[in-house]
């Protein structure tokens, strides 16, 4: 396991664990491993993870005993332990390097960090959290939150595995969205980089999960970007909108990149934070200086939360980022509109989930 920083734990007799191993009882392994980690025996915890991985590389289907314990690491226990496993977890609810920041401080961690991305995304997920961590280990992003950042929406993880991530409130959007369906704005090409930036902070709704992703960005107003997204839909060109502050609008990006949407694995709000300063740093062209604080700039872009259709209704189900800007001095504008939901399929039964994805 990834705990290799640790010393082996010392050997011990436990015929109960070599039986749940040779048999392949994945339940009991599950429960020993909350016993464990619920009594602190966390060199209790290794020797589960370590027996359950090299029992499935002898094809016994164990793994989620391994994830589980990895998980229950990053999430509780002391700092060396919790620091070892923040690259494992792969199929855990989430990336261990936001289950470790939920309930450790960077400072505990530091010492005992691995050095690496891993290491940058559990300071960044600190930060989202209000520590100040020194910028030399922040990556790209600064070491603190910044005035004009929004409160960000963040992950909430629990020891049974299960995990909540509420999106932002969504703001009620009224007015008419002035679309003239007799003109048709052109794609521009200054404004590719910014449509493109937009598609790829949430393109793993679409490439990991079932939703859809289009974004467009035009020479023109917010409008008539709207206008050219849903015309790549096929849908009629009505829409609502609402004006939202430039906080408004990372917070919910932000949310949405963090997110795996309906069925994709959560990419953690660390990432989504980087994915939402990557789009305003393009949009303001300032992306070829990185890294650069975009939010000065951003607020001076004109933004929008839409939906499409005439009349506001029931607040849509699923996933769903829809966002509009526009730079008035370069007279370019862009849209995204994301949506993914879950779509339940017939299935023979339920498999062995003990972990499930967290959106």
């Amino acid at each position: 396991m990834t705990a290799s920083t640790l010393p082996d734990p010392e050997p011990r007799d436990d015929p109960a664990l070599d039986r749940w191993i040779t048999t392949g009882d994945l339940d009991e392994l599950l429960r020993e491993v909350d016993r464990r980690a619920d009594r602190g025996d966390w060199d209790g915890v290794v020797i589960v993870a370590n027996r359950a991985r090299a029992a499935t590389e002898r094809g016994h289907q164990l793994w989620p005993a391994a994830t589980f314990a990895e998980y229950r690491m990053a999430l509780s226990a002391p700092p060396p332990w919790a620091a070892a496993v923040v690259e494992a977890g792969y199929l855990a609810p989430g990336p261990l390097t936001e289950v470790v920041a939920q309930d450790h401080t960077f400072a505990e961690l530091a010492g005992a960090l691995p050095a690496g991305p891993a290491r940058v995304q559990v300071a960044q997920e600190r930060v989202l959290r209000g520590e100040v961590v020194a910028d030399d280990v922040a990556g790209d992003l600064p070491g603190a939150l910044r005035p004009w950042e929004p409160a960000y929406a963040l992950a909430r993880y629990r020891p049974n595995g299960e995990a909540s991530a509420d999106a932002p409130e969504r703001i009620r959007t009224v007015e008419p969205v002035p679309i003239d369906a007799g003109v048709t704005a052109a794609e521009a090409p200054d404004a590719a980089d910014g449509a493109r930036a937009l598609g790829d902070a949430v393109r793993h709704w679409r490439s990991a999960s079932d939703g859809r992703v289009a974004s467009a960005g035009v020479e023109g107003t917010a409008a008539d970007a709207v206008a050219a997204v849903l015309s790549s839909r096929g849908v009629p060109l009505s829409a609502r909108w609402v004006s939202v502050t430039v906080a408004d609008a990372v917070a919910l990006l932000a949310w949405a990149a963090a997110s795996g949407g309906a069925r994709g694995r959560r990419r953690g709000a660390a990432t989504g934070r980087f994915e939402a300063w990557w789009v305003l740093a393009t949009l303001t062209a300032q992306d070829d200086d990185w890294p650069v604080d975009p939010g000065p700039a951003a607020a001076d872009l004109r933004w929008w939360m839409w939906e499409p259709g005439a009349h506001a209704g029931d607040v849509e189900p699923g996933w769903v980022c829809r966002l509009a800007v526009e730079d008035p001095l370069d007279g370019l504008a862009w849209a995204l509109d994301a949506t993914d939901r879950l779509i339940e399929t017939p299935t023979d039964g339920p498999g062995p989930d003990p972990l499930p994805s967290l959106p």
